[in-house]
């Protein structure tokens, strides 16, 4: 097997002369919704890898005396890049199936543009981009390709309901979590919430996930996958509270890096399993977990007497001597909405009490 690089603009030019098998063969993939392919082309543009692309050598057209490359994995990839370089290339385009633009979304300053409409300089990017490709000789047959394939999957992990959600979505609310997780990498670390492994598998973007539907539902809940898959399909397309959500996120998080990034490790609150219900109860403080998303609300910074309370009940749990259904509920996991609950509530009784 010959590993190498192939740039767009060979792609293309072997799709011009016809020496380019696209129907895949062995790995049958369902047509990408926009929003994948969207997100395919941001991708090259910001010249990010992409998986590989798996490619057999095949003999010599005697008619057109091109060397012939067969797409064995890779063909919604190559697809999706002619659709919008060169559609005219592809002898089954339909426009109303195939025709796409990118998404706002996903890069601004190429959102509703064609190919066409760019500018020479992004157009180069595109062109000039480098596929990573594995190219097998042409003397491999059929059964060996599919052994190769089968060998390949059988090293793979189980994928998380993040890691699925990562693949089946591309648009406004997935966008949102992953801006809104990346954005505070540095504090997830430094608190120690999730450490680099967690953040390979996404498990921040879920947990940021978790926090926005929370405050979209205005209550606290359990975990639920159902109910993060929910707003992943709602707010695909369009999620006009996003830029309030993303507000409201933000102050929360900074009110926390103000009053307690300093002693953090003080803090029991700055825990994995007691986070969400922490940064639910300083939304409540600061904004309102009632508040509509639709109005937007200037958040207010915590009083002095709030932070008091909150520390005094960290100290509590941490010496047993808070009430034994508070400390009963934040021994365990905390996804259960009831232990949530309790937490929630003993904190919102010692904050009123300040």
């Amino acid at each position: 097997m010959q590993k190498t690089f192939f740039t767009v603009a060979n792609f293309i030019s072997w799709q011009k002369t016809k020496s380019l098998v696209l129907a895949p063969k062995f790995q049958r993939r369902s047509v990408w919704k926009v929003g994948a392919k969207s997100f395919l082309i941001d991708t090259i543009v910001r010249n990010f890898p992409i998986p590989i692309i798996f490619l057999r050598d095949k003999r010599t057209d005697p008619n057109t005396l091109e060397s012939m490359r067969e797409v064995i994995d890779g063909q919604q990839r190559l697809r999706t890049v002619l659709s919008y370089v060169a559609p005219e290339l592809l002898p089954d385009f339909v426009p109303a199936r195939d025709g796409f633009t990118v998404k706002k979304t996903h890069n601004k300053d190429l959102a509703d543009k064609k190919f066409s409409d760019l500018d020479p300089d992004t157009k180069l990017k595109i062109l000039d981009f480098q596929f990573s490709v594995h190219v097998l000789p042409s003397d491999t047959d059929d059964r060996q390709v599919i052994e190769i394939f089968r060998r390949m999957n059988s090293t793979n992990y189980n994928l998380s309901k993040q890691e699925l959600r990562n693949a089946l979505y591309f648009g406004e609310f997935k966008s949102s979590a992953y801006l809104l997780a990346e954005e505070q990498y540095h504090r997830w670390t430094r608190w120690n919430v999730f450490d680099d492994d967690a953040i390979a598998r996404m498990v921040e973007v879920e947990f940021t996930s978790e926090c926005m539907v929370s405050m979209l539902d205005g209550k606290i809940g359990g975990k639920s996958a159902s109910r993060i898959d929910k707003a992943y399909e709602n707010f695909d397309e369009k999620f006009i509270m996003r830029p309030e959500l993303e507000r409201r996120f933000r102050f929360v998080m900074e009110q926390v890096a103000t009053h307690f990034d300093s002693d953090f490790a003080d803090l029991v609150f700055l825990d994995k399993r007691l986070i969400y219900t922490f940064l639910l109860f300083v939304y409540d403080l600061s904004i309102g977990l009632s508040t509509p998303m639709t109005k937007r609300t200037k958040g207010k910074a915590l009083k002095a007497e709030q932070i008091s309370a909150i520390k005094t009940a960290s100290e509590r749990i941490k010496k047993r001597t808070a009430p034994e259904n508070v400390l009963v509920s934040t021994d365990r996991r905390t996804t259960n909405p009831k232990e949530r609950g309790i937490l929630f509530n003993y904190l919102k009784k010692l904050a009123a009490h300040a």
